[in-house]
């Protein structure tokens, strides 16, 4: 069974850190890009970061760039995504999604497996 799995959410103060992690099961993460996506209450989801599985290209909303890293660990079969100066405003459900043409568009239709989501609150 193909699946995906986020983890690492929670409560954090702002400029407080969170690295939240996306497992695959049921196939390999080598041969997809790995995008991260997130939905604020009372808005749509947004594309937040992706990498890329051949050249492990990066890319950013600009939002959180400067502030998320994302990274990845094949052996372990899971993505990472690292963030730093964490703000109010980046307070959602965080989801990862696997992207099989390799694209890291944020056109949500390109990815074919989502996870459940993990939250992350930012506040005091």
């Amino acid at each position: 069974q193909v699946q995906l799995v986020e983890s690492g959410g929670g409560l954090v103060q702002p400029g407080g850190s969170l690295r939240l992690s996306c497992a695959a099961s049921g196939f390999t993460l080598d041969y997809y890009a790995i995008g991260w996506f997130r939905r604020a209450p009372g808005k749509e989801r947004e594309g937040v970061s992706c990498i890329k599985s051949n050249d492990g290209r990066t890319y950013y909303v600009e939002s959180v760039k400067g502030r998320f890293t994302i990274s990845r660990d094949n052996a372990e079969n899971t993505v990472y995504l690292h963030m730093n100066s964490l703000k109010p405003e980046d307070t959602a459900v965080y989801y990862c999604a696997a992207d099989p043409y390799n694209s890291c568009s944020w056109v949500e239709d390109l990815y074919d497996s989502w996870g459940q989501g993990t939250q992350v609150t930012v506040s005091s």
